[in-house]
Order: C-alpha cells, then sequence, then structure tokens
C-alpha cells in the first residue's frame, strides 16, 4: 500500500504536484524533515507530524485515528508515548462499501528548496515553501521568448542540530551576514564536476564560487566549525544556524547557534532516520490470557474502549458483551475481562503521566539500554511459545550434524513474529548524537511535549531463525592472541572514525564482529536455498560481554507482505537442511572472488569507515537494509581464517572436518 504525497498551500489545499511512496518508507528512509523528488523532478521534503492524518480540506476531526493505531507495550514504554500509527494509506470511495472511512488521506509536503534557477539564463528565484506546479522564468519571458521551466537548486545548508536551510547566496556572494543588494543573481555553471566550477554572479558585479562550502573548519574541533560559517565574511563575523524547519511549514527559525555546512541536497549526510525496533512479546500476566489483552488492544474492541476513557467512563464486562462485537468476548468470563480491563486503564494512566514530563523518564537510547531491551527478547526466543503473535519451536538439537551442533547451543524455529519499527527522529552531518528529546521535538510544529503523544510506526509479519552459540567455545577461541590482536586495528581506526564524525562510545569484541559477519555470510546463502530476495531477510544480533555471555542471531524475513511470510526459511532452520546451508556459506566465504585483494585489503581497512577487514560486495555485504550496522564491523577472517593463518577463524574446524549424521 501507498501514502499520496502533496504540497499543502497554507497546509492543505489542491495541488499538481503528487507522488506515491510506500508506508515503510515513511519511517525510513523518507520520514519527516526528508528530503525526496516526485516523478515530475520536483524536490520536496516531508511535513512534520502536526499535519498528519488530515482530510484535503484540513480537517482532522473527521479522520477515525483508532483504525491506524499500533500497540507495542515495551517501546511505547521506552520512547515514552501512548501509542504508535501507521501512516495513512490513501483510499477512494468504492460503491460497494459506501460507510467506508479515512478516505483521501495524504502526506502533506513543502516544496524545498526554494531557490530555483533558470536552465538558459541561468536567473536566480525564491518561490514559497507552499508553491507548487510549474514555474517558467520571467526574464527569459520579457525577451519575447518562450520561457523555460526553472528548476530547483541542487544546494541546501544544514547544522548538526538537524536543521535544514536554503542556502545563502545572497549573503555567500556578498561576504555580508545582513547584504544590502537586492539585485537579481545567477548560478553560472563553468563546465567542471567541482564545486568551485559552481559560480553565483549578482547584477551589481560581484560574484563568488561555491568552492569549499561543504568543508569542516580545520580548527581542533571538527564538529563545531565550518568553512560556509567562518569563510562567508572576511572578517571574524559568523553565519550560524537561524534555527529553521522548513517541514513544519516555516522558513523562519527560533535561533540554534551551531555552525552551517553547506551540502548537495542529495548527499547521503543530509539525512539519517533513526529508528528503533522491536519483536513483539507477550505480556504475561497471571489470569489474563494473552489472547484476551489481544482482543481489547485492536479495534474493534479498542476503539470503543479508548472513547470510554475520553468520557472518563469505566466499562463493566457486561457492558461490552452487549455491543455489536461483544461475542468476540464469550470464551472468557467475566473475572478475567474486568482484570484485562483494568491492566489496561492502568497502562493507560502510566502513559499518560509520561507524556506530561517526557524529559524525565525518557533518556537518550544507550547501548546499556538497547541490550537489556534485547536481552528480554533473547530470553523468549530461546524457548518454546505459541501466542497470537509469536510462534517458537524448538529444534531437536541431537538431529544436527555433530560438528555445527558442537557450535551452537540451540537452534529455534520462528514460526511467526512481529515487528514493529518506530521513527523517533533524525539526525544530520553525522548519524549519531543529539539527545532523545531534541530530536523528537523537531517531528512537531508545537513546542508542547504533551501533544507529542505519538510515533509513525510499521509493521512487519514473518519468520525467522533464531541460533545461539556455545558460549564456552567462544570464550575459548576469543581469548586467543591471534584473535585480540586481528580486532585490535579495527578498533584503532574506529576510535579515530569516532572522534572525527561524533560516534557514540562502543567496544568492538571479537565475538560480535564474528557473529555479525557469519550473519551476513548465512543471508547471503540462504537467498540461493530459500528463494528469498536479499533485500527481504534482515539480522537481529543478540551480543553482550556479561557475566553471562549472550552471544545468538536471529535472520528472520523483513519484507512488509506476504513474501514474509512463506514458511522457506524456517524449513531452512531443520535438521538435514541447516547443515549443508552452513557450510555452503562458509565455503563460499573462505575465497572471495576478490581475493587476494579484499583479504589483503583487511590490513589496512575498507568498506565504511574504513572499519571493516576482510569483507567487500563480492562476499560479505548485504543490503544495508537488512544490516543493523550499515554494512560496517564485518571480517571474514574471524570466521573462516586466513591464508596465513587458517586456524583463526571461529568456523575453520568445521571447514577442516567432513560432514557427519
Amino acid at each position: 500500500s501507498h501514502a499520496a504525497m502533496l504540497h499543502p498551500q497554507k497546509l492543505f489545499q489542491r495541488h499538481t504536484t503528487r507522488g506515491r511512496m510506500r508506508r515503510g518508507q515513511l519511517v525510513a528512509p523518507f520520514g519527516v524533515g526528508a528530503i525526496t523528488v516526485m516523478p515530475d523532478g520536483t524536490a520536496i521534503i516531508i511535513a512534520g507530524l502536526d499535519h498528519w492524518f488530515r482530510t484535503p480540506d484540513g480537517s482532522s476531526s473527521a479522520v477515525d485515528l483508532e483504525e491506524f493505531s499500533v500497540e507495542e507495550w515495551r517501546l511505547e514504554d521506552a520512547l515514552g508515548v501512548s501509542h504508535f500509527r501507521l501512516p495513512p494509506d490513501f483510499r477512494t470511495a468504492r460503491l460497494a462499501n459506501p460507510e467506508q472511512t479515512n478516505l483521501r488521506l495524504t502526506i502533506p509536503a513543502l516544496r524545498f528548496p526554494r531557490w530555483h534557477f533558470c536552465p538558459r539564463c541561468r536567473s536566480l528565484r525564491k518561490l514559497p515553501l507552499s508553491f507548487s506546479g510549474l514555474r517558467r522564468c520571467e526574464y527569459c519571458g520579457q525577451k519575447g521568448k518562450r520561457s523555460p521551466v526553472m528548476a530547483q537548486v541542487p544546494f541546501v545548508a544544514m547544522c548538526e542540530a538537524g536543521h535544514l536551510q536554503d542556502f545563502p547566496f545572497r549573503e555567500w556572494v556578498h561576504k555580508s551576514i545582513v547584504p544590502d543588494c537586492g539585485e537579481t543573481m545567477k548560478l553560472i555553471a563553468t563546465g567542471s564536476a567541482s564545486m568551485g566550477a559552481q559560480r553565483v554572479q549578482c547584477k551589481c558585479g560581484k560574484y563568488r564560487t561555491l568552492a569549499r562550502i561543504t568543508e569542516a573548519s580545520t580548527s581542533a574541533d571538527m564538529r563545531q566549525s565550518s568553512f560556509l560559517t567562518n569563510g562567508l565574511t572576511d572578517d571574524d563575523s559568523e553565519y550560524v544556524c537561524r534555527g529553521s524547519t522548513p517541514w513544519n511549514g516555516s522558513d523562519e527559525g527560533a535561533g540554534c547557534g551551531f555552525h552551517l555546512r553547506g551540502s548537495l541536497r542529495a548527499a547521503s549526510n543530509l539525512y539519517f532516520a533513526l529508528t528503533r525496533s522491536s519483536i513483539y512479546l507477550p505480556r504475561t500476566i497471571e489470569g489474563v490470557p494473552e489472547e484476551l489483552l489481544e482482543l481489547l488492544t485492536r479495534p474493534p474492541l479498542f476503539t470503543v474502549l479508548e472513547v470510554a476513557r475520553k468520557l472518563s467512563r469505566q466499562l463493566k464486562p457486561s457492558t461490552l458483551r452487549d455491543l455489536q462485537h461483544g461475542y468476540l468476548l464469550k470464551p472468557y468470563g467475566d473475572g478475567k475481562v474486568e482484570k484485562a480491563l483494568a491492566v489496561l486503564s492502568d497502562e493507560s494512566k502510566s502513559r499518560e503521566l509520561k507524556q506530561s514530563s517526557v524529559s524525565d523518564t525518557v533518556g537518550d537510547w544507550t547501548t546499556e539500554r538497547e541490550l537489556a531491551f534485547r536481552k528480554d527478547e533473547f530470553m523468549v526466543l530461546r524457548d518454546e511459545i505459541n501466542s497470537v503473535e509469536l510462534k517458537v519451536r524448538i529444534s531437536d538439537q541431537d538431529r544436527y550434524d555433530s560438528t555445527v551442533a558442537s557450535i551452537l547451543a540451540r537452534v529455534t524455529l520462528v514460526d511467526q513474529l512481529r515487528e514493529t519499527r518506530v521513527f523517533w527522529g533524525f539526525n544530520r552531518v553525522y548519524p549519531d548524537g543529539g539527545e532523545f528529546r531534541d530530536r523528537r521535538r523537531l517531528l512537531w510544529k508545537s513546542e508542547s511535549d504533551k501533544s507529542h503523544s505519538w510515533l509513525p510506526a510499521y509493521i512487519v509479519r514473518g519468520e525467522g531463525i533464531f541460533l545461539e552459540f556455545d558460549r564456552e567455545r567462544l570464550l575459548e577461541w576469543e581469548s586467543r592472541p591471534v584473535v585480540l590482536q586481528r580486532m585490535s586495528a579495527m578498533q584503532s581506526r574506529f576510535e579515530t572514525v569516532k572522534s572525527n564524525r561524533g560516534l557514540r562510545d562502543r567496544v568492538l569484541t571479537p565475538h560480535y564482529v564474528m557473529l555479525h559477519t557469519f550473519a551476513h555470510l548465512l543471508m547471503n546463502q540462504l537467498t540461493y536455498e530459500c528463494g528469498y530476495s536479499s533485500a527481504s531477510l534482515r539480522e537481529r544480533l543478540y551480543v553482550a560481554d556479561t557475566p553471562d555471555l549472550v552471544a545468538a542471531l536471529l535472520i528472520y524475513t523483513a519484507a512488509g507482505d506476504s513474501e514474509g511470510t512463506m514458511g522457506g526459511l524456517v524449513r531452512m532452520g531443520k535438521p538435514g537442511y541447516l547443515e549443508p546451508t552452513i557450510r555452503a556459506a562458509l565455503a563460499g566465504a573462505s575465497w572471495c572472488s576478490s581475493d587476494p585483494v579484499c583479504m589483503e585489503l583487511g590490513e589496512s581497512g575498507q568498506g565504511p569507515d574504513s572499519c571493516n577487514l576482510a569483507a567487500c560486495h563480492s562476499c560479505a555485504l548485504v543490503p544495508e537494509t537488512a544490516c543493523e550496522e550499515f554494512n560496517r564491523f564485518l571480517d571474514r577472517g574471524l570466521v573462516v581464517g586466513t591464508p596465513g593463518d587458517p586456524e583463526l577463524g571461529f568456523f575453520s574446524a568445521l571447514l577442516e572436518s567432513p560432514s557427519s549424521g
């Protein structure tokens, strides 16, 4: 399904610029504040959450929000919101369903950047954010010729706090923070592909190239200065960010103070969507069946409970049974229903209290919080469970190949799971950094935290294979000096990148890199064995350096359609299927088609931020949407060894031993 896009004038009117986008893309990578291009070539920026879920006339009262509500109790508590919402899908009226609701809902967007240039005379003109359609050059029209359509400039300016604004062409060419010249400017390309070949020229006679506008300054603190801020004027004046948030409908800012950096509007560091995901775990409440809680937290019964809550009314089980859909409660007694209603009422009150003081209850999502969050999933996925949203079976360990069974402590088959992906903010310039409270505020125009009660989310249902590694064997392998020495090179390179790009602190362990690389190798092999595309599979790592070492991985279907429920992935986790798949993945990793170059580059680093050792597109990389680390921290040498040290890899013994029953 898709959501239609439009450009709002005073936020909502009919316009000519429209396009389609999958609902999942509005969570990542094209969430609030992201720039994308419509089919007619218009660059737009996705509007803030204040303007979602409105009818074409701008009203929100006629929208049934309960239809889009998503419940994920663990993420709600972690992110401090009352609920999540699916992005609206675009619907038109059908004669077969006259009572259909939520018709013609769209995701609003605004035209950005505002600066446009004429491809013939190169004149610059600034248009409103709300402008839609085509604008022809008025200067060429004055000469009696057919005017060409003006195109948006490819340059913008951003800061580390997440703000975005049009590139200051007038300030730049006049070398003044407050220029007094209002003459027409031109953007002239001299033919070269560099920034220095782009020249801004004013009718007053002044001109200047765009050389170095994307550079950070050479000061000691690379994150706090830029050439655009320090080099815009010839004196010591600084041109700093004014805090502009055009996705909220205004190009005026409330002040920021961070240094600005020029950027291409299609640059990879212009937008980093911040998301969190969770595997849904059933709530275990004594005396209340999990199926009953599911019924009461989904429409249609959930809709009735929400209306009653807003009216401050407490519904009794007998009242619910008298409703149109009350027959759903027939398998459950009044006592269980009453207890379930009390539990849900307490949870609702708890969420409302959290909304009143988000800063006190929700902090940054640190590594420690992520480990604790995933520890709950690890404990559930390793045991058998049969609930509404999660079905896990323990595979018979004795039936696996003896060599493989000695490495894997446990294998479980996840026949059904539900993953919820939530968009809670975004970064610019650097992928990490910024406080949770500040990043979430960027999504809204309103300042009050009380109105920030929800976040966009997307649900994926699928299947998976859960592999838990043998703890003792991992500890023995990880303590080898040759393994620690190989990891030290990756850690030192990451420390350099961390200081330059402002990444969060983390310690890279050999077993984390090994499990991560093995997950990639196995996913690549599974695409041949079970028929899934490479983008349909996804990894989820459970790794913690605690006294009770956690080392496990989940490979599951990540596609948001019926492809995630075919059953082919679960089948590959069964005895007789998993062992040859693992052996084939390891055999393929022992020699890359780019070797010996790929293996030798491991000594100096390759890949994103040079934080990979022996890993390239021919052996260990997967689509970035399938990887939790965006294809960083990979080394097949730790998995299968190197030509110079075949015993280095954790799976080296498995490659040498023949298959056994």
